[in-house]
């Protein structure tokens, strides 16, 4: 994650251990935005309408950190991820969470981080864990009910034992912590409108092209 993220993140709403949003370092998520929080219904329609599988919707607790509410979101197919900061200094901590797992083997072969560092990730087994570093970034990633739960953060601002606290810590959300994390539903339920002049290979570009008749 650039700098300029960062410092994005930091700037947005963040839910501490009230759902209030006023970020004050509890490093918890723990109830809705407006208190009252929501059924489970709705929050498997908030769920959906975020492309998120709602089991795989975790949150951690990282003393300090507070979850940017922004950054909450969809990863790979329906995948979630949010990104976690320390208001006033820029460090954050990335938790991800996709089905699939990890080994020996393959572990140096999944890039670090999102959308990796560009380069090798060397791997060292921790207490059922993978401590994976490259590219100034290090990651504890944890296989656990069929998913691989990760948590990234540079190596300058976050240090290993803080890392390793946010991943012991990464656990199912319950209601009230998905009614403070996942995202507020679209009006009307509104699924994201699908772009259609995105090709579906290549770098994701609008394709621009004119057709013969202009």
């Amino acid at each position: 994650m650039t700098a300029a993220v960062a410092t994005a993140l930091v700037g947005c709403g963040t839910v501490n251990g009230t759902g209030t949003g006023t970020g004050t370092g509890s490093g918890t998520v723990s109830a809705g935005r407006t208190g009252g929080g929501a059924d489970r219904s709705e929050l498997e329609a908030r769920a959906r309408a975020a492309q998120v599988a709602i089991e795989n919707v975790y949150v951690t607790d990282v003393p300090g950190f507070d979850a940017a509410e922004q950054s909450a979101g969809v990863i790979g197919d329906d995948g979630f991820s949010v990104t976690y900061v320390r208001q006033g200094t820029g460090a954050h901590i990335r938790l991800g969470v996709e089905r699939g797992s990890m080994d020996a083997a393959g572990c140096p072969q999944v890039p670090l981080g999102d959308g990796g560092t560009g380069g090798a990730v060397k791997c060292t087994a921790d207490g059922g864990r993978w401590y994976r570093t490259g590219g100034g970034r290090h990651e504890y990633a944890t296989v656990t009910d069929g998913r691989l739960v990760r948590l990234d953060a540079d190596l300058g601002t976050v240090d290993r034992a803080t890392l390793l606290k946010a991943a012991e810590a990464a656990h199912p959300a319950s209601d009230a912590e998905l009614d403070a994390v996942l995202p507020e539903a679209r009006p009307g339920g509104e699924a994201p409108v699908e772009r259609g002049d995105l090709p579906p290979v290549g770098d994701g570009a609008p394709d621009n092209d004119v057709d013969a008749g202009g």
